[in-house]
């Protein structure tokens, strides 16, 4: 079965968020079909942090990218998800 790699940046609610704690969360939630291939940290500004997460999808699950950004989105320490890059494994 092939696999996709989805890129989200995760904008946290403010900058006292606490980004491990935040990563913990964002694998919490994650569907059991969807794993962190890795998280990077993008500075934004005024010490406001995103983070980006690398998570592995099955190629053919329909709407499995939807169901993973609404539980991402309903984490209270997320105020928004932007895709950045949906590529092939």
């Amino acid at each position: 079965m092939a696999r996709v790699v989805v890129s989200l940046k995760i904008f946290p609610a403010d900058v006292s968020v606490n980004l491990e704690s935040l990563k913990e969360k964002v694998k919490n939630a994650l569907p059991s079909y969807a794993s962190i291939y890795k998280f990077e940290e993008e500075p934004i500004a005024f010490g406001l942090v995103a983070l980006i997460a690398h998570i592995v999808l099955p190629e053919d699950l329909a709407g499995g990218l939807d169901e993973v950004e609404n539980r991402i989105q309903e984490i209270g320490d997320v105020s928004d998800i932007q895709t950045l890059m949906v590529r092939r494994a």
